[in-house]
């Protein structure tokens, strides 16, 4: 491991706080392909299937920010515990229903209590970083860069995992394997008091609306939005796809291909110092995703399709992380975990937007036409970036030379 990244794990209690946050993250590469393979092995319906996982992200979304703009005022500790065991037992009805063959409309009530107790673990680990390198902030490019190459390693096992555990072992095997992850890095994650930002409550008389009334989200939210709308899609069309070629089995292995790519171009970015701006080194990202995006509309097979998705991977990482370094450059500290969490859950938003339309599409035209789902929300993704952050630039420059 690469010196910058050696100096973060010796940051006091970083390495307990990273492994916890690992695994309680697993969920977010693992709840969506399992709630699919789950509800597609027992309704036959792809289409129904990626309903269920857009409802479960869409409840997601509306609540994680919420209990984000908790945790910044009460503290993380009392509001992970109970979120947690809330969110356990979401799953667990979720596959009680499924499994126990309750009508199909039973399942998305279920998939919204359950969505509605996760919480955007990754916006809270990232909290803990900016609150322990609040001295050393030149080090948040390389913990947000690691961050997001910790997100990609999960993005290779989960899939994998829950793939195997759902067609190997039974179809409810991986969404119930994400619910223990979730509730035992949850849990582990509050029980360390040492690195957990303390609380922020607003001064008396204080008003508090959402976070959004921050000019700089309401610009990068909607490119997140359709950042996610990729991830859905891709989930979908690639699980589908790899059905479509005689090997479900190995659909965990197709998109960890993809989060691979990321990953990899995550760790390289991280090393690196870069002097270009946040907001400029965004665009770039955007517009490569978009180009990369294009070939797995034109491959056959699956082995194929597998090192195309690696190298549309690689755009991934560098869009992702300078969108978070500009929230944590711009947004209020009292208020960075809501934040990083509304950010994270716009991406779930998009998630379940993409994982319906590709569905959808697998339905009615086959595998290879829901590919056109990534396409388009990339572009428009890019369209947005090019357009919308000139607004913010000005305030990045600003920011940067008061750090300075």
């Amino acid at each position: 491991m690469s010196s910058p990244y050696r100096a973060l794990l010796a940051v006091p209690g970083a390495r307990r706080f990273v492994v916890a946050g690992l695994v309680g993250r697993m969920p977010m590469s693992m709840v969506g392909i399992g709630t699919v393979l789950l509800v597609s092995a027992v309704t036959g319906s792809y289409g129904t299937a990626g309903a269920v996982a857009a409802t479960m992200s869409l409840a997601y979304a509306a609540s994680a920010p919420l209990s984000a703009r908790f945790a910044d005022r009460y503290g993380q500790r009392r509001v992970l515990v109970p979120i947690a065991c809330a969110g356990a037992a979401g799953n667990v009805l979720l596959i009680a229903l499924a499994v126990g063959g309750a009508p199909v409309w039973t399942l998305f009530p279920a998939a919204a209590f359950a969505g509605a107790a996760e919480t955007s673990l990754g916006a809270w680990v990232r909290a803990r970083w900016s609150h322990v390198l609040r001295d050393r902030p030149e080090r948040l490019h390389a913990a947000f860069s690691f961050e997001s190459t910790v997100d990609e390693a999960i993005f290779v096992a989960g899939p994998l995992l829950v793939t195997a555990l759902s067609t190997g072992v039974h179809p409810a095997a991986g969404l119930a394997a994400s619910a223990v992850f979730m509730l035992t890095g949850s849990l582990a994650l509050a029980a360390q008091r040492g690195t957990e930002p303390p609380p922020a409550p607003p001064a008396p008389g204080a008003a508090r609306g959402s976070v959004l009334a921050d000019s700089s989200l309401r610009v990068l939210v909607p490119v997140f939005l359709l950042l996610g709308t990729v991830f859905g899609a891709i989930d979908v069309s690639g699980v589908a796809f790899a059905e479509e070629q005689g090997h479900k089995a190995l659909a965990g292995a197709l998109l960890g291909c993809y989060a691979l790519g990321s990953g990899t171009a995550a760790l390289w970015y991280g090393a690196r110092s870069w002097r270009a701006p946040l907001v400029r080194r965004l665009r770039s990202g955007l517009v490569l995703l978009a180009v990369l995006l294009v070939p797995p509309l034109l491959v056959d097979g699956l082995v194929p399709m597998m090192a195309v998705v690696f190298f549309s991977g690689l755009a991934i990482s560098p869009t992702i992380i300078p969108g978070y370094g500009l929230v944590e450059r711009l947004v209020p500290s009292a208020r960075l975990t809501e934040g990083l969490a509304l950010v994270s859950t716009t991406v779930g938003i998009g998630v379940a937007l993409g994982s319906s339309l590709s569905g959808r599409l697998v339905d009615a035209f086959g595998a290879r036409s829901a590919f056109l789902v990534p396409l388009g929300a990339a572009c428009g993704a890019a369209l947005l970036g090019l357009a919308g952050t000139r607004t913010i630039s000005k305030r990045e420059l600003s920011s940067r030379t008061c750090a300075e």
